[in-house]
């Protein structure tokens, strides 16, 4: 008897504790904030206001940064000269994804208000001839490495976007910048086993970037061979990666996240449940649903490096963006995302051409991928 009455007095002593322990937790626990927001949207009234950056600068020659080694006198030439498909928005790589940027809105917004005028400049410029000569600078000696692997990468994305659109002009326009493309594709594949080690920077170098742009291409097309070359790259220079250091970015001329670009790719390759393990090792901290990442900040807008981080942004969203696509627990990072679109998309039509000359496509890729 005398047990029994100690046991139930030590159960609800028990009991009580738990009680008290409940009550003070659910006292001490304050109830997790989240804050509404609105994905951006690539309206109408948007898409007429940056297809003017690529517009304004398509065929606008000077200044223009040619990034070139010489290695003799036939090598000098005005800008339109060596390069008459690519000239304007002030460096190859710009002219390229200016070229995308309008395939791509009148794509999505076939009644833009400068519709035809964008149709007419698309004809010029990516006719057969200059595409030809093109080719034929990436033939000089010297030239095989111009615009590795970044410039490499928006000609490929510039021809997927031309061959998922569903327009006479669109075929057209395949078809002259064919030459170029299959030179890109097999540089790609040239190049990708000489190189022992990724490139792991925040500008145009950055390996992952470049290999995430070909990839689409390699998809779209169903180019196997430029598939098989970039996932055993991925394979060599990814597959182990660990805690990655996201705290030390940005760098204070970043256009990309290293981190983050990497991710990204992986996230096109993988499996979402091996790109889950994968990312758990990598970017661990990302799975907290109170993660966050402040946006880049800009100092001078007049300053072409320090304007990278107006890009920065927008390229930290399409990860992110892309990142959540894949793993649905992840959507916490939309608002970050979306944090770092608003942040800079205002302030990128400000006739500052250290910035407007190619900011407009990175707003555009980050528009396109939210969601």
């Amino acid at each position: 008897m005398y047990c029994r009455t100690m046991l139930k007095t030590i159960a609800t002593t028990i009991i009580f504790f738990i009680i008290l322990l409940g009550c003070k937790d659910s006292q001490n626990t304050k109830p997790k904030v989240v804050a509404s927001f609105a994905l951006p949207e690539l309206t109408f009234n948007e898409a007429n206001r940056l297809v003017r950056l690529p517009l304004d600068c398509l065929q606008t020659e000077y200044p223009n940064k040619l990034n070139q080694s010489l290695q003799d006198s036939t090598h000098l030439g005005s800008p339109k000269q060596l390069h008459p498909a690519f000239y304007g928005c002030y460096d190859w790589h710009s002219s390229v994804h200016g070229h995308w940027s309008l395939v791509s809105l009148l794509k999505q917004f076939p009644s833009l208000n400068q519709a035809s005028t964008i149709r007419n400049k698309l004809v010029e410029n990516i006719s057969k001839e200059n595409v030809l000569a093109e080719v034929d600078y990436f033939n000089m000696e010297g030239n095989k490495s111009y615009e590795r692997t970044y410039g490499w990468a928006w000609i490929l994305k510039l021809a997927e976007e031309l061959h998922t659109w569903q327009d006479p002009l669109a075929r057209d326009l395949e078809v002259n910048l064919q030459p170029l493309t299959n030179y890109i594709v097999e540089a790609y594949i040239e190049f990708l086993p000489k190189l022992n080690y990724p490139i792991r920077v925040g500008e145009h170098t950055n390996t992952a970037f470049g290999l995430s742009l070909a990839w689409d291409y390699a998809v779209a097309l169903e180019d196997e061979a430029l598939k098989i070359a970039i996932t055993s790259s991925v394979a060599r220079f990814y597959e182990n990666d660990a805690d990655c250091p996201i705290i030390w970015e940005p760098s204070g001329f970043d256009f990309l996240s290293p981190c983050l670009e990497e991710a990204n790719l992986l996230r096109k390759i993988y499996s979402p449940e091996k790109f889950k393990k994968w990312l758990d090792k990598f970017l661990p901290q990302l799975a907290d649903p109170q993660f966050n990442l402040e946006p880049g900040k800009v100092s001078d807008r007049t300053d072409g490096k320090l304007v990278h981080l107006d890009g920065l942004n927008f390229s930290r969203a399409w990860c992110l963006y892309g990142i959540a696509e894949t793993l649905p627990q992840y959507s916490h990072l939309k608002q970050i995302a979306t944090e770092h679109i608003n942040y800079s998309l205002p302030s990128i039509v400000d006739d500052n051409y250290s910035g407007t000359h190619w900011l407009g496509s990175f707003a555009l890729y980050a528009l396109n991928t939210a969601q």
